[in-house]
């Protein structure tokens, strides 16, 4: 972190640092999650459906003979870390350390953001929505809910994923901002309410990937809650320790996770038009 500033003893640095711009982690409360995994795999279980039979008098019982599905996620170790030479904390009165312990946390948040995005593609859910040349319409939008409704997903866990420009498209609905139709209108708050029963979740642009996009088509993603599962083996607190050799803090943060999807049927793709 020294580099970049060769004429500290120069000039004197505010003492505020902007940082940035970078979002924190927002799709581990919207999945399953498992900690404490030990291991290098976990597997989900998923039941299958039963069906009742007539029931004849006088006769033995039938089983449904229902039985169990896996999905398996597969852990892979990530950190992020950072140097923060104690001559530059001497010389300045910016609180570097500080600076850099939110990116390290923002790093491994938006890591398992991309983990959860990168299982519901892998997901190849069925019957998805495709673009049509559109954005995120209020027809998708419906779409989506008919599918869920039809695959009786259950209400409350019902959430999406979608793009800022997918939310731009969806705030040009008068249906989605106007106090006409919604409780509290979206253009003194800029947040989306609840809509068709699905919690909404903006994914920004990120250099982990985000949303995919290829040839102006992006991916959004509606899911059942539990038919997205995220593993965790290990999830290291923020350690900063003092690097002699390098005269610096080390700043540093690791995790061991996976996701996947447990049920495909709980996942449906949106796409949607965006230059």
């Amino acid at each position: 972190m020294s580099v970049g500033l060769p004429a500290i003893t120069q000039i004197e640095f505010d003492a505020q640092v902007k940082a940035a711009y970078q979002s924190m982690g927002v799709l581990r409360p919207h999945v399953r999650v498992k900690t404490g995994v030990i291991g290098g795999t976990h597997r989900f279980r998923r039941y299958a459906r039963g069906v009742a039979r007539p029931r004849l008098p006088q006769t033995n019982l039938r089983p449904m003979n229902t039985q169990y599905a896996e999905a398996i996620a597969t852990l892979t170790p990530w950190e992020a870390s950072e140097y923060t030479d104690k001559l530059d904390q001497v010389l300045t009165n910016v609180d570097e350390r500080a600076v850099v312990a939110t990116n390290i946390g923002g790093a491994i948040a938006r890591r398992f953001d991309q983990m959860i995005i990168d299982a519901l593609e892998a997901a190849d859910g069925t019957n998805d929505i495709a673009a049509g040349g559109t954005g995120l319409t209020d027809a998708k939008m419906r779409r989506a809910q008919a599918l869920f409704d039809q695959r009786a997903v259950p209400e409350g866990q019902r959430k999406m994923a979608i793009s800022a420009r997918a939310k731009e498209d969806l705030l040009a609905d008068p249906r989605f901002s106007s106090r006409d139709y919604v409780q509290q209108a979206v253009i003194t708050t800029g947040m989306l309410p609840r809509i068709y029963g699905f919690d909404i979740v903006v994914i920004d642009n990120r250099d982990e990937g985000g949303l995919p996009l290829a040839a102006g088509v992006r991916t959004n993603f509606a899911w059942d809650a539990s038919a997205m599962g995220l593993a965790i083996s290990a999830e290291t607190p923020l350690e900063v320790n003092y690097v002699p050799e390098k005269m610096s803090w080390l700043s540093a943060q690791a995790m061991q996770a996976g996701a996947v999807c447990i049920d495909a049927l709980g996942v449906v793709e949106i796409e949607t038009a965006e230059a």
